[in-house]
């Protein structure tokens, strides 16, 4: 991918869509020469780049979301060369985590998930990540039967003669195991057998290996197993897959240590560095205590997996569609290298945000030459965090002329992580961040947070409209697959149409989008003699455009592009508001911060006041007003339609949870109420219908009942809703 690729939160609907198209193909591409032929041409750090990116672009439009997108799949579809083996239980992938947060947000999204449980209650395991070919050996009675690769994760290819060949596999258990016991791990090749191995290639004249993750994932697929049998692989065990006795599930173990110790009994090799812990912080040490060790392991590991301990508890957390809540691999940073900062240069975005970026001298990192580096903002510049502590020490800001540290990790756009202050001209001068726009020239500002006080990351342009930067943007957004969606007016027609000085061809704003056709009508300069254009295709834009004078009232909120609202805000705020008028009406009360408007937004669930504010800043300004002023005189915005759940007694509804519930956790109840119909709203108002109270609520039970709204407990909640 190129590093000077567009930041997701500036992509056009048509650029986000064509890129997502790219990806499912590129790493279609990658999978098929990582498992297929066992023949990457990207690192793993940049292969975890692209799905990144992929999932970033799928979370900002859902609904581009492809039948074939990569974030569907799991590992690969097995080769026809082997005999196909349908797996017992699914055999999925892991969530990756990069940072020291990632894993503290992992851990906490356990505690979220499971509710009621005390800190440091839930028991995590922590075991290197083996870079080899995950596999799936199945015993029945005691002795070795099939076994398989992972594949796509449903179905695997029948590998059996050569695991066989494996010594440290065992081919029959001990008495007394259950009928049917399928056993997981990584099949590897260690190091020091991969040196050897490449050694006698060169002494016989034959072509080397690359490495040993590749060179073990192509000696399992050989056809002949005495060719598998001379290649020396190894085997680590770490999970369980079917197992059952007498056709019934059962267990052999309460957790996942102890299953793994139960490994260890019946003769599998498990690995050293497994432990368990019970804190975030510890997981991270171990992390990097196994770091430390990595380089003078015997096998590869590109990472850390951590589990839930307890089985039953990695059962209510259960699974997504393609990786299981429980667990996740904290993935190790990829390459770092050293080059010059040649300048600084700052990018306006389409909400206004000023984004400096680093123009590097190439460097090659990871296989790829790097020109570019996000700085983020002024305060990483200067070494600040989000969190307002320092990343870095106080003279290590980033000047013009220094000498870096560039990563590429998770990201596609790689970041400086450091200066070397030794390699620094003494007559540097400190980054002085522009207080106006570099576009239009008005002042630019750095918000403030009227809570903590603390100034927004964020450097923004004021100019809103007046910034042709914004406008040009604001325009492509309009337009795009989500919004308006107006076939024959992308983003090489927004450009001509903005660009063009003619009064009959200009389109500044999005009301001109449709009165454009009066005004060619009474002009001279036609757009159809205009190259690129053309009598057939200019009848088909105008035609596009008056199809979408009536459109949903959710395109149009997203499509006015405020800040903070993406597709999934704009659909909740059309069905709590229904019509446009009731929208801005009410988001121009909300100005009042004492008022009902102000209260009855922030009860939005999934608003939160950070957004609410932004909705209400934006029709605030008089030049928004306008602009909506016009467009809405060239529109008939469709009122929006209201939830209809077939023999839901909720449905419409708009439901508070309040106070400790014991039946269910918080987002097992919001998921509920919200599958049948009901708007599970975060606070109590007059448009409440009903508040679910358990034990300890407080405020919101208190405000329910001045407002007489309904109240019930848990049990009553289940029995309005059938269970």
């Amino acid at each position: 991918m190129s590093q000077d690729q567009i930041p997701v939160e500036k992509l056009s609907e048509l650029e986000a869509s064509a890129e997502l198209a790219f990806l499912a193909a590129e790493l279609a591409r990658h999978d098929a020469l990582y498992h297929g032929k066992d023949a990457p041409e990207v690192s793993d750090a940049e292969y975890d780049a692209l799905k990144r990116r992929n999932d970033a672009i799928e979370a900002a439009f859902p609904d581009l979301v492809r039948a074939d997108s990569p974030s569907k799949k799991v590992g690969f579809a097995p080769l026809p060369t082997f005999a196909p083996i349908v797996h017992a239980r699914p055999m999925l992938s892991l969530d990756n985590t990069f940072s020291d947060d990632d894993v503290r947000d992992f851990v906490a999204s356990v505690y979220r998930f499971l509710g009621n449980m005390p800190d440091d209650s839930i028991a995590f395991t922590a075991e290197p990540k083996i870079d080899g070919l995950s596999m799936s050996i199945r015993y029945e009675a005691g002795r070795l039967t099939t076994a398989a690769t992972r594949g796509d994760g449903t179905t695997g290819e029948n590998v059996t003669a050569n695991i066989l060949t494996i010594k440290e596999i065992p081919n029959t258990l001990p008495k007394g195991v259950p009928d049917v016991v399928e056993v997981r791990g990584e099949v590897y090749m260690a190091k020091s057998d991969f040196l050897a191995l490449n050694a006698q290639m060169e002494a016989e004249g034959k072509q080397t290996y690359v490495n040993p993750r590749n060179t073990a994932s192509g000696s399992l697929r050989q056809l002949d197993a005495t060719v598998t049998a001379r290649r020396k692989l190894r085997f680590f065990a770490y999970a369980l897959g079917e197992v059952s006795n007498g056709g019934q599930s059962t267990r052999i173990a309460d957790t996942q240590f102890g299953i793994v110790e139960k490994f260890r009994e019946w003769g599998f090799p498990v690995n050293p560095f497994m432990k368990r812990f019970t804190s975030g912080q510890q997981l991270i040490e171990h992390y990097q205590e196994i770091g430390i060790a990595r380089p003078d392991l015997d096998y590869d590991i590109d990472g850390v997996v951590y589990k839930v301990d307890r089985l039953d508890l990695q059962e209510r957390l259960g699974f997504r569609s393609r990786s299981p809540r429980w667990a996740t691999a904290h993935k190790f940073p990829a390459e770092q290298a050293f080059t010059t900062v040649e300048k600084i240069e700052i990018q306006v975005g389409r909400t206004g945000a000023l984004t400096p970026v680093a123009r590097l001298t190439p460097i090659t990192v990871g296989g790829v030459v790097v020109t570019n580096a996000t700085l983020h903002n002024a305060d990483y510049i200067e070494g600040i965090g989000n969190n307002g502590e320092r990343i870095r020490p106080e003279e290590h800001d980033i000047r013009v002329g220094d000498t870096v540290i560039v990563q590429r990790a998770g990201d596609v756009i790689p970041q400086v992580l450091d200066v070397l202050l030794e390699k620094r001209d003494a007559g540097s001068k400190r980054y002085e961040f522009p207080k106006q726009c570099p576009v239009c020239g008005s002042h630019a500002v750095r918000e403030r947070n009227e809570k903590t006080g603390k100034l927004d990351s964020v450097t923004r342009c004021t100019g809103g409209f007046a910034c042709s930067a914004q406008a040009k943007e604001h325009l492509k957004h309009f337009v795009s697959r989500n919004a308006f969606d107006i076939e024959g007016l992308g983003t090489k027609q927004i450009d001509f149409f903005f660009e063009s000085e003619d009064p009959a061809l200009s389109i500044k704003t999005a009301p001109d989008i449709f009165t454009l056709k009066a005004r060619q009508e009474k002009s001279l300069a036609k757009l159809e003699n205009i190259d690129g254009f053309g009598k057939v295709s200019v009848r088909k834009l105008f035609d596009a455009i008056d199809a979408r004078r009536e459109i949903d009232l959710h395109r149009l909120i997203f499509a006015l592009g405020i800040r903070h609202v993406g597709e999934t805000t704009a659909k909740l705020l059309a069905r709590t508001y229904g019509t446009y008028e009731h929208f801005e009406e009410a988001m121009k009360a909300a100005a009042d911060p004492a008022g009902d408007a102000w209260a009855e937004l922030n009860s939005v669930e999934g608003i939160g006041e950070v957004m609410a504010r932004a909705i209400v800043e934006f029709y605030r300004e008089p030049r928004n007003l306008d602009v909506i002023d016009r467009l809405m005189k060239e529109l008939r915005p469709k009122e929006a339609e209201k939830p209809t759940t077939d023999g839901s007694p909720v449905a419409g509804k708009t439901v508070v949870f309040t106070g400790s519930l014991e039946k269910f956790t918080r987002d097992e109840a919001k998921a509920r109420a919200e599958s049948l119909g009901a708007k599970v709203a975060g606070s109590v108002s007059k448009k409440t219908d009903y508040v679910v109270a358990g034990p300890g609520a407080g405020s919101k039970l208190d405000k329910a009942r001045e407002l007489g709204v309904q109240t019930m407990d848990e049990d009553e909640w289940l029995a309005l809703i059938g269970g």
